[in-house]
């Protein structure tokens, strides 16, 4: 039976990459992708996320979440030091490719989306972050049964020993909203945690990426507009020989967590501060920690969730 999945996510190309691949797995059934602001506007992720769905076309379509309207207005925190942000996605997030998509009418605010689809399937939905966690915490505060009914959270966010990404502390989408970060991790209800320790060692090469686009895809139109410019800005921007395959990695936790080398550890947020605000504290300590909160991935077998992209994005593309 097709695992349920619900996917929260700011619709950059990697994000756009994972809900790809995640449409297209047979194993998964994909209930809703509900949006929220991150790497791109609110607005722009529930716009990009029709975009996605309407250029996969897949038998079924998830229900779209919309960003809520404070979510939609909310200015998006990025420091100097992380203007590459907008360049490495392009304007509004898909490589400022202009797909065109009907505008869907009744769009339900996405953590109401998120509270009844799990509460239509009790026990039965796996939660995957893939941008700021501020729709989680919005659904934990509605309704505090949210977490609980869930039969898995998988959140992509936070750094053990790597160092930030936004900043020298902090990872983006726990930076971008530390205290809606901090409301999510110190819950106590089972999590995996997938730190930049893990992704930033998940690196789609040039070799593999030719490989790849020179094969016949599924949504082969849409990903050949919006791979190579990712490709691009890496080098560019990051200095990177090849793609992060941080959102993929996240999602491949979901139906591959045999690929990963889990810890339970207790995690934190430090919501104040002008150079640690955003940064995710993970006590390792031998003696004296604090009560554990989290399962952490601390190792991936990358050629795994390479193979596992290609295929579907092959077999099923």
């Amino acid at each position: 039976m097709a695992r349920k999945l619900i996917i929260d996510l700011d619709p950059g190309i990697g994000d756009a990459l994972a809900a790809v691949v995640a449409l297209l797995d047979p194993e998964l059934d994909v209930l809703a992708l509900t949006a929220t602001s991150g790497c791109v506007s609110g607005a722009a992720a529930t716009r990009n996320l029709q975009s996605i769905v309407a250029q996969v076309d897949p038998p079924r379509w998830p229900r779209i979440g919309q960003a809520s309207d404070e979510d939609i207005g909310r200015e998006r925190i990025v420091p100097p030091s992380y203007a590459s942000l907008d360049f490495l996605n392009g304007p509004e997030g898909l490589g400022g490719c202009d797909f065109n998509v009907a505008e869907l009418h009744h769009l339900r605010d996405s953590a109401k989306l998120l509270i009844e689809t799990v509460k239509a399937n009790p026990h039965e939905v796996t939660l995957l972050t893939l941008g700021p966690l501020t729709n989680v915490a919005a659904a934990m505060d509605r309704d505090p049964e949210f977490l609980s009914l869930l039969d898995g959270l998988v959140c992509l966010a936070g750094s053990i020993a790597e160092g930030g990404d936004v900043t020298s502390a902090a990872e983006f989408n726990v930076f971008t909203s530390p205290e809606a970060a901090r409301t999510v991790l110190r819950a106590q209800d089972p999590k995996i945690i997938i730190p930049l320790d893990v992704t930033n060692r998940a690196v789609l090469t040039y070799d593999a990426f030719n490989r790849l686009m020179e094969g016949p895809l599924k949504c082969g139109e849409f990903l050949q507009k919006l791979l190579p410019y990712s490709v691009r800005a890496h080098h560019q921007h990051l200095g990177v020989e090849g793609l992060f395959l941080r959102e993929v990695t996240a999602l491949v936790a979901v139906t591959r967590p045999q690929l990963f080398r889990m810890q339970r550890m207790a995690v934190d947020v430090e919501t104040q501060g002008d150079v640690a605000r955003g940064a995710t504290l993970f006590d390792r300590r031998r003696f004296f920690q604090c009560p554990t909160n989290a399962t952490v991935a601390m190792e991936v077998d990358v050629q795994a969730v390479q193979d596992h992209l290609t295929r579907l994005l092959r077999d099923r593309g």
